[in-house]
């Protein structure tokens, strides 16, 4: 299943591409951006080009993300690549900043399905996720970040409106794939039980997250009670609340974001 949803996520992206950006000489980000840039003043067609400037950063990604994001990266190329060559060229409307606004959303959708099914898209995607995995920023804003080079190149090689509709599409790309790739986004659990030691033990061999444990009681009842505290990503929380009750259906869970943890927290799970 997450093969058929990484290749309907780089549908998605070449229909973005082709739809909106590419008829109005809008980058997109990272190296699909610069292979668009290449197809734009080249003969050179955009999917081959997408294909052969990814192949050193799949080679990166598999010495530091491992072989299955790897298998998965080389999946999600290939189907760009080639949906790239296939979604003819044609744009939607006529209005420029439509197509930016447009296309900067529907590309980031598709490489957020991407990103939270497969791992990564390939190209700027494999650098934001290893320095994430180190960091406390999310994969949405490096990659904004490091397409700022995208936005230079644009206005350099066509003209700085064309720059800063380039800019806008890779922001507002950026934005989807922050509300649908969620693994950076921690949160902190709160759980207040009878039950502390069965759910400890559970969650220590199920959850691959510390666990501190303290002793408290119910203000009213006055009933002896552990509060289990743990810092988990968004996509374990399902899961911890999942253990709990399964533990204590009265269980009392306190779940709060966390906005940066300093410390020993493990990161490339």
């Amino acid at each position: 299943m997450k093969y058929i949803i990484a290749i309907f996520g780089s549908l998605i992206v070449a229909f973005a591409f082709n739809s909106f950006l590419v008829p109005y000489e809008i980058l997109s980000g990272g190296i699909s951006g610069i292979a668009i840039l290449i197809g734009l003043i080249t003969p050179f067609n955009i999917g081959l080009m997408n294909l052969l400037l990814n192949l050193p950063l799949i080679i990166l990604g598999y010495y530091k993300l491992g072989k299955t994001i790897t298998v998965n990266t080389i999946i999600c190329v290939v189907s760009l690549s080639v949906f790239l060559f296939l979604v003819p060229v044609a744009p939607v409307t006529d209005n420029i900043l439509l197509s930016t606004i447009f296309g900067g959303i529907i590309a980031g959708v598709g490489v957020g399905l991407i990103l939270k099914y497969s791992g990564t898209s390939g190209g700027l995607d494999i650098i934001a996720i290893i320095v994430s995995r180190s960091s406390n920023f999310s994969v949405g804003l490096l990659l904004t970040a490091m397409n700022g080079i995208i936005v230079l190149i644009s206005g350099a090689f066509f003209d700085w409106e064309i720059a800063l509709y380039t800019l806008l599409s890779i922001y507002l790309s950026g934005i989807v794939i922050d509300q649908i790739h969620t693994s950076h986004i921690k949160v902190t659990m709160q759980i207040v039980t009878t039950k502390g030691e069965c759910i400890r033990e559970n969650l220590l061999k199920n959850v691959y997250r510390g666990i501190t444990v303290t002793e408290g009681y119910g203000g009213y009842t006055q009933e002896k009670k552990q509060i289990l505290m743990m810092v988990v990503t968004r996509y374990e929380m399902s899961q911890v609340k999942k253990i709990v009750r399964s533990h204590d259906e009265k269980a009392f869970i306190n779940i709060f974001k966390t906005v940066e943890v300093d410390g020993m927290f493990v990161r490339n799970l």
